[in-house]
């Protein structure tokens, strides 16, 4: 699984993993390939590509537009997926698709799996499929080497922890805080406690997102992982450029240059 043994081998050279979200198909389709080159080009270490969704309950209102922007412009599974098909001619970075269960269900758990592979996915993020509920997609993919990414959060149990920590793929999506995503000042106390209790029970690598919104943020929260998940920051730069190509790549490569020198 191309996701892990990047961050595996980090780690093993003393260094941390960044993972750059932004939205496929905002402002469209075209604009993400190029973001994409950008983002890699940046110093990321996987990008994840969220397919929009009219109902995405995980994310914070700037995700929740640009999935409504990237919907208005058509952007589906069979578009997106030819996107990743041109992204994986030029560059090798993992690719993690971030959905929500429906999308995968109506399309086909089999039918998903396998042209996601073909397109060369490296795994998908579902934040609203739980454990107990991923087994049939989970059987799948098992079989195509891709990886399901697994959450955690501060108020996880530690029986959920152990289940997760059992099953876990490519790496575990520590949530900093409870809610949804979203740029924050603050974290809570409560995430090295829950990175801790997750060493207990598994080395797979351990990314934090939700709320790193600046390279000082960064810098302070990467010391409890081996990566961290930058979103929503990312998402706004786009939003905020007006749809102007050159501005948004700039302001897109910038950020996430400073970003990759705060946690190195």
């Amino acid at each position: 699984m191309r996701i892990e043994q990047n961050l595996r081998y980090l780690r093993e050279k003393r260094k941390k993993g960044l993972i750059i979200y932004i939205t496929a198909g905002d402002p469209d389709l075209e604009t993400t390939e190029k973001l994409v080159y950008t983002i890699a080009e940046a110093g990321a270490d996987v990008i994840e590509l969220g397919i929009p969704f009219s109902d995405p309950l995980a994310d914070g209102v700037t995700i929740q537009q640009a999935s409504q922007r990237a919907l208005e412009k058509n952007a589906n599974i069979p578009k997106i997926l030819a996107t990743v098909k041109k992204i994986r001619k030029k560059i090798s970075i993992p690719l993690a698709l971030m959905t929500y269960y429906n999308p995968v269900y109506c399309y086909g758990l089999e039918r998903f799996t396998r042209d996601s592979q073909k397109a060369g996915v490296d795994g998908f993020i579902i934040p609203d499929l739980p454990l107990e509920e991923s087994e049939d997609l989970r059987n799948i993919i098992n079989k195509s080497g891709l990886a399901l990414i697994s959450f955690l959060a501060p108020n996880s149990t530690l029986e959920r922890i152990k289940a997760v920590a059992q099953k876990a793929q490519g790496f575990i999506y520590c949530v900093s805080v409870t809610g949804v995503t979203g740029t924050r000042e603050n974290f809570t106390p409560q995430i090295l406690e829950m990175i801790e209790k997750i060493r207990l029970y598994t080395d797979i690598p351990l990314a934090i997102g939700f709320g790193i919104s600046s390279p000082e943020q960064a810098q302070k929260i990467v010391k409890y992982a081996d990566a961290i998940i930058v979103g929503s920051a990312i998402v706004k730069l786009i939003e905020d450029s007006q749809k102007n190509l050159p501005i948004i790549l700039s302001q897109v490569n910038n950020f996430v240059r400073s970003l990759k020198e705060a946690i190195t």
